[in-house]
């Protein structure tokens, strides 16, 4: 029984189908996944074993490439108005039987209308789609992936059973977390849009202010001034009078002091 039937037109579509079909086989296993021109051995009677997948199947993806809508047959008619074409079919059988349709457009391909959609084939247009481009098919194919295991149980096993790893996700803005997930999260990032190495950002919860990720010299995030020497410190450092005077050096290029204005003038003072 494979769980992922994979639909397309021979001519269109037919690489990325192959290419679909590699990569989910890697995420769920081989016997997962339909294709005809690989899991059909020889001998077999090829109709029998496409009705018998497609019912067996818990998700059809309808490959649908820029040419799908109005390719033609031998004869110069529109393969989807044909009855006996095997891509209608196909997908008419898994609309029949319960199974979910995912249509996947490919490198541009028109989101799909019922009015230029075969009247049998209408509810196609209904169905969520999803996109897969050739530049950048390594993200589209995780994230189609990642929609399958939410979607099919036995997809989730399979892939736990091949150590199938789902990729982290890029975080975009916060969620609004419930009282009771407030008490368990008291500190939270409130905005990721990058992964670049070392920066500046802020945090925010019952600790607040500002974080510096990989410095390479001296920092001063507070107000007061910077004093930068030229010195290489062997060791780190730290003094403080408690009277507002701060000096920090480490092994970096340079050192940092903070001092009140308070000091300064006793300085003044003194001299």
């Amino acid at each position: 029984m494979s769980l992922i039937f994979v639909n397309y037109r021979t001519g269109d579509g037919e690489a990325t189908a192959t290419l679909v079909e590699r990569e989910l086989s890697r995420s769920f296993g081989s016997e997962n996944v339909f294709k005809a021109s690989k899991s059909i051995g020889a001998g077999h009677r090829y109709p029998r074993e496409i009705i018998r997948a497609v019912r067996r199947s818990s998700v059809l993806l309808a490959v649908i490439g820029r040419d799908w809508m109005d390719a033609r047959d031998a004869d110069g008619q529109v393969a989807l108005e044909k009855p006996d074409d095997w891509t209608r079919r196909e997908i008419l059988e898994a609309f029949e039987t319960g199974v979910l349709v995912i249509p996947l457009l490919v490198d541009g391909a028109e989101r799909l209308s019922p009015e230029k959609l075969p009247e049998a084939l209408g509810e196609l247009a209904d169905c969520q789609y999803r996109r897969l481009n050739h530049r950048n098919a390594e993200t589209d194919l995780a994230r189609l992936t990642d929609d399958l295991i939410s979607l099919v149980p036995d997809l989730a096993t399979a892939a736990q059973a091949t150590g199938y790893a789902q990729p982290q996700r890029e975080l975009y803005g916060p969620e609004t977390p419930s009282t009771e997930q407030a008490g368990e999260a008291r500190v939270r990032a409130h905005v990721i849009k990058h992964r670049q190495r070392g920066g500046i950002g802020n945090l925010n919860g019952d600790f607040s202010g500002t974080f510096v990720s990989e410095p390479q010299g001296p920092v001063h995030t507070g107000s007061g001034h910077l004093y930068q020497a030229h010195e290489q410190q062997l060791a780190p450092r730290f003094s403080g009078d408690g009277m507002g005077v701060n000096y920090v050096a480490g092994d970096n290029s340079g050192t940092m002091r903070q001092q009140s204005s308070e000091v300064e003038r006793r300085a003044d003072k003194d001299r």
